[in-house]
C-alpha cells in the first residue's frame, strides 16, 4: 500500500507549492507584479492569460530559468530557492514543454537516460532505465515502449515519452505548457485521461493553455493574469468561457462567431493533382486537388507537419511543384515566382510571420509596404511617393486597430497580435482575389484573435476566396465553409464544416481516409 507521503509510483508527494508576491522586472517591462499563485496535490490548476500577461515568466521562475526580483516560493509550507532547472527537478518540479525536447534518432530509454548519471560511466544503465520506464508506464497507462526509436513514434506517443522522462526524474509537480498544441482530438482525450489519473494519484499539475474548452475539460481551478497581475483565481466550475475571456482582456469578448450562409462566386483557386518533394527528394505533397470559390473560406486541418506549410508555399510560389497544376482565376500559375503570384491576385499571410512575413528592425510603415514598394500607389515612376505611403500606413493602422506609438516605430516593439494585424492589413490592402492565411492567429492573444476572425469573415462577405490553414481545430470549424483534412501530405477528406464532427475530423487527422471526398460547394 502506498505511504501517505508517497505517490503510487514511489515518488515523494508535493502537498502544496506557493508563489507569493513574485515580482520580475525587465528593462521597461514589469512582467510579474506581486503575483500570488499556488497549486495543491491532487488538483489541476490552470494558468490563463493573453500573450505578455506574465504566464511564461512566472513558470520560468518556478523552473529556475529566471530569478525573481521580489517574492518567495514555498514548497510544503517551507521556503525554497530555485537557482536552476537542476534545483527545480531536485525539488520534484518538472516541465512538459510545448515543443518536445527529444532526440529523434535515439530510443525512448536513451532519451530518458540522457543527461543522468550512470553507475557504469561512461556506459548507460539502460537495463535499469527500461525497467523503471515500464513501471512508470504501467502506473499511469502511458503505453511506452522503451526500445522504440523516437522518430518512429506518433506525436501523441512522443508526448507520453516527455511525461515519462519528467516522472523518471522525480517530478511530483508538473508544469504543462500548451501540451495539446500538436495533438489530434483523440490524442487530447487520451492525454487528459492520463493527467486526471495523475491528479487522482496525488500529483500537482499546472496547466497552461489558450483553449478555453480544455480549461473546462481538465482543471479544478483557474488563475487569470493580465498585464503581469493576478485578476482572479476561481474554481473552474464557477466560471464560464465568457467570464474567463473578459478577465483576460478586460472587456467583453465575442467568442461565438456567426458565419452566415456563403454567397458563392466563381472558382478562384484550383489545385489539380499537385505533387511536391523536399530537398532530399521525399514527397511532401501527394496529388493534392481542391478548389476555393469567391465568398468561401476553405479550412485546412491537420496535425503540424503533415503538408500544410508546403501547400501554402507551393500556392504562394515559394515551393516548386513536380507535377500537377495550380490555377488562379482560370490562369495557370504553376511555377510563377512570389512577385508574379501577387500580380496575379494572391495575398499570403505566412505561418512564420517574423521569418517570412516581416522584418523586425524595419518600421511599421516600412513593413506595410514591404512587398509593394515597387507598385502603385506607392511609387511615382522610379521614386517612392512618401506622402501616399504615410497616408496609407496611417489609414491601415487606424482601420486595423494596430497599437503602435507611431508608424515609425520599429516592428520589434509591437506585440505579436499587433504585428499580425499589420500583416493582415498589408495583405488585404492590395485587394486580392485569393488569400492564403496560414496560422493567422498563432501566438496571438484572444482579443487580437477575435479581431482577425472578424476581418476574415468580413472579407468572405465581400467575395474574397480564402484558404485558411490552422492547427486550431476550433478556429477551422468556426470560420470555414468546407474543411480539408491533411495527413502525410495527402488529403484524407473534404467535408462541409456544419456536418463534420470533431471525432470524424480527428480520425482523418490521424490518417483515416474518408471513403468519399466531397469536392462540392458548401451547403447554403
Amino acid at each position: 500500500m502506498t505511504q501517505p507521503n508517497l505517490l503510487p509510483s514511489g515518488l515523494p508527494r508535493i502537498e502544496s507549492l506557493e508563489m507569493r508576491g513574485i515580482v520580475k522586472r525587465f528593462p521597461g517591462v514589469l512582467a510579474n507584479d506581486h503575483v500570488d499563485f499556488d497549486v495543491k496535490a491532487g488538483e489541476v490548476h490552470a494558468l490563463l492569460g493573453e500573450n505578455g500577461a506574465g504566464k511564461s515568466t512566472l513558470m520560468k521562475i518556478l523552473y529556475g530559468l529566471y530569478q525573481p526580483d521580489e517574492g518567495e516560493i514555498l514548497l510544503n509550507s517551507r521556503p525554497i530557492r530555485i537557482h536552476s532547472p537542476t534545483d527545480s527537478i531536485s525539488h520534484g518540479i518538472g516541465m512538459i514543454h510545448q515543443h518536445f525536447m527529444l532526440v529523434d534518432n535515439l530510443t525512448v530509454a536513451e532519451n530518458v537516460a540522457l543527461g543522468l548519471r550512470s553507475s557504469r560511466e561512461p556506459r548507460l544503465d539502460l537495463d535499469v532505465v527500461r525497467a523503471r520506464i515500464r513501471e512508470l508506464a504501467d502506473s499511469y497507462g502511458l503505453q511506452v515502449d522503451p526500445d522504440a526509436t523516437v522518430s518512429e513514434l506518433a506525436v501523441g506517443q512522443q508526448q507520453r515519452v516527455e511525461i515519462v522522462k519528467a516522472l523518471y526524474r522525480g517530478a511530483a509537480l508538473l508544469v504543462l505548457d500548451e501540451p495539446t498544441a500538436v495533438l489530434t482530438p483523440q490524442e487530447v482525450d487520451d492525454l487528459f485521461l492520463i493527467f486526471k489519473q495523475m491528479a487522482a494519484d496525488g500529483h500537482a499539475l499546472i496547466f497552461i493553455s489558450h483553449k478555453l474548452h480544455e480549461i473546462f475539460a481538465l482543471t479544478d481551478r483557474v488563475t487569470v493574469l493580465r498585464d503581469g497581475q493576478v485578476v482572479g483565481t476561481r474554481p473552474t466550475r464557477d466560471v464560464t468561457k465568457e467570464d474567463l475571456a473578459s478577465m483576460m482582456v478586460g472587456r467583453e469578448v465575442l467568442l461565438e462567431r456567426k458565419r452566415p450562409p456563403a454567397t458563392l462566386g466563381q472558382i478562384r483557386l484550383k489545385l489539380d493533382n499537385v505533387t511536391a518533394v523536399n530537398n532530399r527528394g521525399g514527397p511532401i505533397l501527394k496529388n493534392v486537388s481542391f478548389e476555393v470559390r469567391g465568398g468561401e473560406i476553405v479550412g485546412v486541418a491537420g496535425v503540424s507537419g503533415n503538408g500544410q506549410k508546403p501547400l501554402a508555399e507551393a500556392i504562394a510560389g515559394l515551393l516548386g511543384v513536380t507535377s500537377g497544376s495550380i490555377t488562379l482565376e482560370g490562369r495557370d500559375v504553376t511555377g510563377l515566382a512570389p512577385a508574379q503570384m501577387i500580380d496575379a491576385g494572391l495575398s499570403y499571410i505566412p505561418e512564420e510571420r517574423m521569418h517570412d512575413g516581416a522584418i523586425k528592425e524595419f518600421s511599421v510603415e516600412e513593413n506595410f509596404i514591404l512587398q509593394d514598394h515597387v507598385r502603385k500607389p506607392y511609387t511615382r515612376g522610379i521614386f517612392l511617393d512618401f506622402k501616399t505611403i504615410a497616408r496609407e500606413a496611417q489609414e491601415a493602422i487606424r482601420n486595423f486597430k494596430v497599437k503602435t506609438p507611431s508608424k515609425d516605430t520599429p516592428l520589434k516593439n509591437l506585440s505579436g497580435g499587433n504585428i499580425q494585424k499589420l500583416i493582415l492589413a498589408r495583405e488585404l490592402a492590395r485587394r486580392p482575389r485569393v488569400l492564403i492565411a496560414a496560422q493567422p492567429t498563432r501566438g496571438v492573444d484572444i482579443g487580437a484573435t477575435e479581431y482577425i476572425h472578424n476581418q476574415l469573415l468580413q472579407q468572405r462577405a465581400q467575395g474574397l476566396a480564402t484558404l485558411l490553414i490552422s492547427e486550431d481545430l476550433d478556429e477551422v470549424r468556426a470560420l470555414s465553409d468546407r474543411i480539408i483534412v491533411m495527413y502525410g501530405g495527402e488529403i484524407m477528406g473534404i467535408v462541409h464544416s456544419d456536418e463534420a464532427t470533431v471525432e470524424q475530423l480527428g480520425l482523418m487527422m490521424a490518417g483515416e481516409r474518408r471513403a468519399a471526398i466531397d469536392q462540392g460547394t458548401p451547403a447554403r
